[in-house]
């Protein structure tokens, strides 16, 4: 049996807290060519996601602890979808090929993340084109943006 207890978030928390992307993953599948790929990532406020979709699966989230920011984009970078996770809304699915993006709003947030394997980094073309890749400049301009952006919203410019 796999668990995750009070004291793991709070450990996992800590980690991504130092960790120079603000993130710490924790696999619950066993390896990363599994079939199911099931998974807890820590994600501290000021964590970058680049907008991005995947092509060959769904993906399913809900907060374990914390509040989380899920945008949904049409292909020009349009607002289609605005969630808070964690408040009303407790888990969301979305669709192969559904550009999206998470916003971390907690300190100590951690969000499950479930979708079909194994692992494939999002390849370049999988990642939104008129969203700055992570490390570039106007990071922090996006995440702001996220944070005000509602459905109809066009999409951002640097």
């Amino acid at each position: 049996m796999k668990t995750i207890t009070l004291h793991d978030l709070q450990q996992q928390s800590a980690a991504a807290a130092q960790a120079p992307r603000l993130r710490a993953h924790r696999n619950f599948h066993p390896e990363l060519s599994d079939p199911v790929q099931r998974l807890a990532i820590a994600m501290e406020p000021g964590t970058y996601i680049r907008p991005h979709r995947h092509p060959h699966t769904f993906e399913l989230l809900l907060p374990l602890s914390g509040r989380f920011l899920v945008l949904n984009f049409d292909d020009h970078g349009t607002v289609t979808r605005r969630v808070v996770l964690g408040e009303e809304c407790k888990v969301i699915e979305m669709d192969a090929g559904t550009w999206h993006a998470v916003l971390s709003l907690d300190k100590g947030g951690v969000i499950f993340e479930v979708k079909h394997g194994g692992y494939q980094p999002v390849a370049e073309q999988d990642s939104a084109p008129w969203a700055p890749a992570e490390g570039q400049p106007g990071t922090e301009a996006l995440m702001q943006w996220y944070a005000q952006a509602q459905v109809g919203d066009g999409g951002f410019s640097l």
